[in-house]
């Protein structure tokens, strides 16, 4: 039961957070959708067999540059099998996260529920892009990305005097809410926004059904981590990092 709630986490996250350009290449899942986020530019292990690593390897770094790409490999602790080999190639280390849950049945809010919508308003992308600072182009990149959800999906937001202070974004897939772009305006850190927006989507999912909620979080982000313990991910999972080519 452990591993197939592993699993279904990893697809759950996958259909979160999509990626309009991808392939499949025997058992592994290569992600192209540009812009900064390691976790959709990157190689990553599916449920089931996979591919001989070493053979993977060269086949990604092929392709990867072949589209201009740096090459990135997400490694996670249940489908660890390149590790040994990424090392060799003097691949270095990035961005250890670790995947938390929340039992959606024991959620009870303990703070006022942010604003909730079922698309991401134009109030909602602005304010959000200058919450993330990200550039026009990674922007675009990600309202791509958000186009091409086919889950539910929902967005929160905590808005202040007509300024948006907190936000996330949420997806339900097969039972399971995965949170995302889970971010606070730094001037308004400290003061219970962000479990307000988070809260909102953990209310909407236990209302559509889903049992549990999930997020992967950076493992050394110790003040989101305990905003996430206030609301209940006290479980963790299994861990990723990345291995990256200098």
């Amino acid at each position: 039961m452990s591993d197939d709630l592993n699993w279904r986490v990893e697809e759950a996250c996958f259909n979160g957070w999509p990626s309009p350009r991808q392939i499949l290449h025997g058992g592994w899942l290569m992600r192209f959708s540009g812009g900064p986020t390691r976790r959709t530019n990157s190689v990553n292990p599916l449920r089931g067999p996979r591919a001989e690593p070493a053979a993977t390897i060269d086949a990604a770094e092929k392709l990867y540059r072949s589209l201009g790409s740096r090459i990135v490999f997400r490694v996670p602790t249940i489908a660890n099998e390149m590790e040994e080999l990424l090392v060799e190639r003097d691949y270095h280390f990035e961005g250890g996260s670790t995947v938390l849950l929340c039992d959606l049945s024991l959620f009870d809010a303990k703070e006022p529920a942010g604003d909730l919508s079922r698309d991401m308003t134009p109030f909602w992308a602005k304010e959000g892009q200058r919450i993330a600072a990200w550039s026009d182009e990674d922007q675009a990149i990600f309202v791509e990305m958000i186009g091409s959800i086919v889950a539910p999906k929902a967005f929160a937001s905590v808005t202040i005097d007509g300024r948006m202070v907190a936000k996330a974004y949420g997806v339900i897939s097969n039972g399971l809410l995965v949170l995302e772009s889970v971010a606070t305006d730094p001037d308004f850190r400290k003061r219970g926004y962000g479990q307000r927006a988070v809260g909102a989507l953990l209310e909407w999912a236990k209302i559509e059904g889903a049992e549990a909620a999930c997020l992967q979080v950076i493992t050394d982000n110790l003040p989101a981590r305990a905003l996430y313990a206030s609301l209940g991910f006290g479980r963790e999972l299994h861990s990723y990092h990345y291995r990256i080519k200098p």
